[in-house]
């Protein structure tokens, strides 16, 4: 039964968007063709450091994958056409912003490996993301990354049962490494690929580590880049009930954190949640925003500008005097903004939630949990005040470790896992693939379908609406199957 799959094409802003109609046997999500060049990879090898973890966490046993012996070639094994949870093996690779990943995991949930390369002094040096630098750098130690996650899981490519990698949302310049790695991977042992919503991947990690996390449930996602609450009601079937109008809380986080001469090489999330230990979270009155809309969206744009008012209404100058040199009243000062500032940062969070849970509540009944992943998700305070909230409602709060809440290798395997094992999945490319072959990013990228009562006139991300939902994508994959 033919498969059709809506997308739309993306590449740097040169390319005009077209329809692509793909054939194959099983419903899939394509990684279709779009122009790229090839990475420079120029970076000084000193900016990055490169972390590599060896895991044993054997989960209980998913339910068996459907068979793929339609795919076949000279690297094909008895032991990879048996897809068992023991016996599927897929590669994780993950570069759709500042860290390079790459995990290796079984069907059954054991993670063999995970290794990320992070870009932190890159940060640190440039004030953020800088999107032609970090792609130079994922260029750099993106061939590393991944030979290291195979050798820590004493694996070699040949015993792989597919490739898994972020196709979108992200950086484009960043997106296109990791892609173009996953191919060559998959082109040269015939490996099918499986392409994976960051988003998606950030939600469905919690199924990994709660062996008993069913559908339907909450989600909660919050990054640098990302606030976005969902239903999750199967595997590629997603309501969005908010998502951010402007800025992400972790982009507020980072700025507050800047404007507080904190050393960002830790993070500028983790660097605050520590200064505002030592501060007065009710000293300085910033206003919560949006609470004259009654949706689940998010907006820090707002809540920025008070905080950057506020630094200089006291003339607090961090230019030249880090946190290491501050006097003690000055210091005193910082932590009182920082403590503020996280204060109202995380009410937002607080109430959208709370509506959301009543909306979500009111769709699904049966929902049991709040998966709350994501890097800010790593942040013990706002992990506490959520947890507060939930439990008013009845509910369970699900957070995956920190290793796995920031950008990681193991939640892109692990979805490549789920969807794979429902036949979404890309057969092999060509092993000869030039190498300035075309491919498909998708950097603005939804995940679900927009829930009536959360639609706002404010919104401005309707012009960035690129591609199709994931959810409307695999909808309409399904309905080709009938």
């Amino acid at each position: 039964m033919a498969a059709s799959l809506l997308a739309s094409s993306l590449s740097l802003s040169r390319s005009p968007p077209f329809p692509l109609l793909l054939l194959l046997k099983k419903p899939y999500l394509s990684l279709s063709l779009f122009p790229i060049s090839s990475p420079s990879s120029s970076s000084n090898p000193s900016l990055l450091r490169l972390h590599t973890h060896r895991h044993s966490l054997p989960l209980a046993l998913r339910p068996r994958f459907k068979p793929y012996s339609s795919f076949t070639s000279a690297h094909d094994s008895p032991e990879r056409a048996s897809l068992g949870g023991e016996d599927v093996l897929v590669l994780g690779i993950e570069t759709s912003c500042d860290d390079t990943a790459a995990a290796v995991v079984r069907g059954n949930g054991e993670i063999l490996s995970q290794v990320v390369s992070s870009q932190a002094d890159l940060l640190a040096r440039y004030g953020g993301v800088a999107p032609k630098m970090a792609e130079e750098a994922h260029a750099l130690v993106i061939d590393k990354v991944v030979q290291q996650a195979l050798d820590n899981a004493n694996l070699t490519e040949k015993e792989l049962s597919a490739v898994a990698v972020t196709i979108g949302p992200g950086l484009s310049l960043c997106l296109r490494v990791g892609v173009s790695k996953a191919r060559r991977i998959a082109g040269m042992f015939r490996l099918p690929i499986v392409g994976v919503h960051h988003m998606e991947a950030h939600a469905l990690v919690a199924r990994l580590v709660q062996r008993d996390l069913q559908f339907p449930f909450l989600g909660l996602l919050i990054s640098g880049g990302h606030n976005l609450l969902i239903l999750a009601q199967s595997l590629g079937n997603y309501v969005q009930l908010g998502t951010t109008i402007d800025d992400a809380i972790g982009e507020a986080y980072d700025k507050t954190a800047r404007w507080l001469g904190l050393d960002m090489r830790k993070g500028g999330g983790p660097a605050l949640e520590e200064l505002a230990r030592e501060g007065d979270a009710n000293s300085i009155k910033f206003s919560i925003p949006m609470r004259q809309h009654k949706d689940c969206n998010f907006s820090y744009a707002g809540l920025k500008t008070q905080v950057r008012m506020a630094i200089e209404s006291r003339n607090l100058c961090v230019d030249d005097v880090p946190l290491s040199a501050a006097t003690f009243d000055d210091r005193k000062l910082r932590a009182d903004i920082a403590a503020s500032f996280q204060r109202v940062a995380v009410l937002h969070l607080e109430e959208r939630c709370q509506r959301a849970i009543e909306w979500a509540l009111k769709i699904e009944p049966s929902i049991k949990c709040l998966v709350v992943s994501g890097g800010v998700a790593s942040n013990q305070y706002v992990r506490c005040r959520l947890n507060h909230i939930v439990e008013e409602n009845g509910l369970k709060l699900v957070c995956p470790p920190p290793s796995l809440c920031t950008d990681n290798g193991v939640m892109i395997a692990w979805t490549g896992i789920e969807h794979f094992r429902l036949g979404r999945y890309d057969p092999p490319p060509p092993p000869d693939e030039a190498e300035d072959a075309q491919l498909d990013l998708r950097p603005r990228w939804p995940l679900g379908e927009e829930y009536s009562e959360g639609r706002s006139v404010a919104r401005s991300l309707k012009k960035a609406r690129i591609h199709p939902s994931l959810t409307s994508i695999i909808r309409g994959s399904a309905m080709q199957q009938k």
